[in-house]
């Protein structure tokens, strides 16, 4: 049926909401609400919204954002770091898949050159779906998310020459010349050549004029045009778009602007992603899935089996243990949207593929990647089940709520806001022998500090439920760190149901609303104007019971220090200002060591002597954190080394850490 564009927009926002809605209340991933608008508004089930080329289009877009923002936080020493991954696990898992599937179709009748893209086909994995899924679980650093993400960016080199071949076939021609070749690594490398020219010499200075400009329109747009043109260039040149986003976003990680650039993308990239995502529902046809429906299922868990079998075996070769390796053969077991695009151009000349292969295969594939996000969700409980293993008491979350639950048991600060001056505090309530709870509803945030071992808990600080499992029962003090007076009166108040007794500490921007606060029950309001951070602090010892010729000492020695202690921070995940002047830019900033970093086997001593001046603030070790560690600290696989510093050096000492 027709439906003019507006309906569509409006039909399709509504339905994206409800189900988006409705899946975040049953806990399941929201790509999986998407999928499930497309299902059902595409053009094979309700017709409303059509499978044409701009929807196509917006939709690829959002996936070139994708790879644009996850190039931001991957630098080029880390690339180079796990280049044993990336080519080694990478072209294993594509060929390996990829021969069992070409073998297997020829068996059927298929020649072997449409036998061996479409093998390749099925080796692909949705590079969407995957990072956007590991992203949402904190798990891309993790071994498996590494060892995943390293070998879909072999997949997105490896769909290259399979879509030559594939466009060959599909026009008749006998394949691919050897001049096609040539053209294809010429063009790869490049657009590698040109990325890294681009990155070096051109992308700083462009970006220190923008920004020196103080308008924000124009870097937004220059943002956007940096994007769509990196990924315009690499499909030029016969590369995946995101390939040429990725690395793009790769060497603007060099510079300092990266953080302020990722905020401009994101609102971007959520929304073209979940175009992305309703788009692959649209793939699938749910009349051929109910008239096959036993082939399809057959064909969907030999998909998923196979691919996990192989891919285990595989990993197998580059980890230390079984269980790793199924988790990483869990997480690309589902198909990708490359996949889908290949067996697409096949079916257009149906002697390459017949039609009762090519169209089961097809809805097996897509449906792979409906059930992809929740096999990565729980990739950790299947593998423990194939392997029949029990597994450690509990995972690293599991881990962290466990002693925040002890911690909440025990004499502590509860800290609402873990900001600037929520961190400020903390450092220095550390420093004196005091635990801390905190509360803070930024997800960026949160998981740098959880990753670094800091005892934060995503959460709104109002709620009383909140404020119980930060143990406001045995809580010493709150001390609420948020500027805006009218959210802090509904603090205050939720914490007095719970607790009459307990000394409240109250920041505000002014003393307007000081009336208000007050008359809510807090115990002391201090206005911004006069060092919030310091007299916060001074009035928490206090509080505390530390003798006041310490408080002062305390108070002074951060003075004499040019407030070094109160600087130790993590950056917000919201656009900050872009202030040259700023004089005091240092910051925190972790790094997970991949097993071919240089420091791995070296101590913080020697890579303080390459060169590296930065502060080490923390190592993390098995899920147990070593603050102020010593220079014979040695580094091994899979530490997280917190390192403070201005962006200059953190970047400089992140290049020592991954490459020497």
């Amino acid at each position: 049926m027709h439906v003019e564009p507006l309906t569509q927009v409006l039909i399709l926002l509504l339905a994206s909401v409800l189900v988006v809605s409705l899946a975040r209340r049953l806990g399941l991933p929201p790509v999986l609400g998407y999928l499930g608008v497309g299902m059902a508004l595409g053009p094979l089930a309700l017709a409303v919204v059509p499978d044409d080329e701009a929807t196509r289009a917006l939709a690829d877009i959002g996936v070139v954002f994708l790879l644009f923002t996850l190039g931001l936080d991957f630098s080029w020493p880390r690339m180079v770091a796990m280049r044993r991954e990336v080519f080694g696990l990478g072209s294993a898992q594509v060929l390996t898949v990829g021969l069992v599937g070409a073998v297997s179709l020829h068996l059927f009748g298929v020649n072997w050159a449409p036998a061996a893209v479409a093998g390749g086909a099925l080796a692909m994995s949705s590079t969407a779906i995957v990072l956007h899924q590991l992203t949402d679980q904190s798990e891309l650093n993790r071994t498996h998310g590494r060892l995943s993400f390293a070998v879909l960016l072999f997949q997105d080199l490896a769909f290259v020459p399979l879509l030559a071949l594939a466009t060959a076939l599909s026009t008749g021609s006998d394949g691919i010349t050897t001049g096609t070749v040539v053209r294809l690594v010429l063009g790869g490398l490049l657009a590698l050549a040109v990325m890294l020219a681009v990155g070096r010499w051109l992308l700083r200075p462009l970006f220190y004029e923008i920004a020196h400009s103080r308008v924000r329109e124009l870097f937004t747009l220059t943002v956007l045009l940096l994007v769509l043109a990196s990924a315009w260039a690499t499909r030029q040149l016969g590369l995946s778009m995101a390939l040429g986003a990725f690395l793009a976003g790769m060497m603007l990680a060099e510079t300092e602007y990266r953080h302020q650039v990722e905020s401009v993308v994101r609102p971007f990239r959520e929304l073209l992603l979940g175009l992305f995502f309703i788009s692959v529902g649209m793939l699938l046809d749910v009349g051929l899935l109910f008239r096959r429906f036993p082939e399809v299922m057959v064909l969907l868990l030999l998909l998923l089996v196979g691919k996990t079998l192989l891919v285990s075996l595989v990993t197998r070769l580059f980890v230390a243990n079984n269980f790793r390796a199924v988790r990483t053969s869990i997480v690309l077991s589902g198909g990708g949207e490359f996949g889908v695009a290949l067996l697409t151009i096949l079916l257009q000349r149906g002697e390459l593929l017949p039609a009762a292969y090519a169209q089961p295969l097809l809805a097996a594939l897509v449906l792979s990647m409906l059930v992809g996000p929740l096999l990565i969700r729980y990739n950790r409980h299947i593998a423990r089940l194939l392997l029949g293993e029990k597994g450690p008491p509990a995972g690293a979350v599991e881990r962290e709520a466990a002693f925040n639950r002890d911690l909440a048991q025990r004499e502590h600060v509860v800290l609402c806001g873990f900001g600037r001056v929520g961190q400020n505090i903390a450092r220095v309530l550390e420093s004196e022998g005091f635990e801390y709870i905190a509360l803070d509803l930024d997800p960026a945030r949160i998981r740098l500090a959880r990753q670094a071992g800091d005892p934060v808990i995503f959460g709104d600080s109002a709620d009383e439920e909140m404020l119980g499992n930060a143990g406001i029962e045995h809580a010493s003090a709150v001390i609420i760190t948020f500027a805006n007076p009218a959210g802090s009166v509904g603090i205050v108040r939720a914490a007095r149901r719970l607790r009459a007794d307990v000394p409240i500490l109250v920041r505000t921007q002014d003393d307007g609303g000081l009336h208000e606060l007050t008359e809510a029950g807090a115990t002391e309001v201090v206005p911004e104007t006069f060092e919030a951070s310091l007299t916060l602090v001074s009035q928490a010892l206090m509080l505390l019971n530390v003798p006041a010729t310490k408080v002062m000492r305390t108070v002074g020695e951060i003075r004499a220090g040019r407030y070094a202690t109160l600087r130790s921070i993590y950056r917000h995940d919201a656009a900050r200002p872009i202030d040259d002047s700023h004089v005091f830019r240092e910051e925190l900033r972790s790094i997970v060591l991949p097993p071919q970093a240089w420091g791995v086997g070296r101590t913080l001593g020697e890579i303080r002597e390459r060169g590296a001046e930065v502060v080490f603030n923390a190592v993390r070790r098995h899920g147990i954190t070593g603050r102020d560690p010593d220079p014979g600290t040695e580094l091994r696989e899979g530490d997280i080394v917190v390192i403070y510093g201005t962006p200059e050096a953190l970047e400089h000492a992140e290049v020592v850490l991954l490459t020497g």
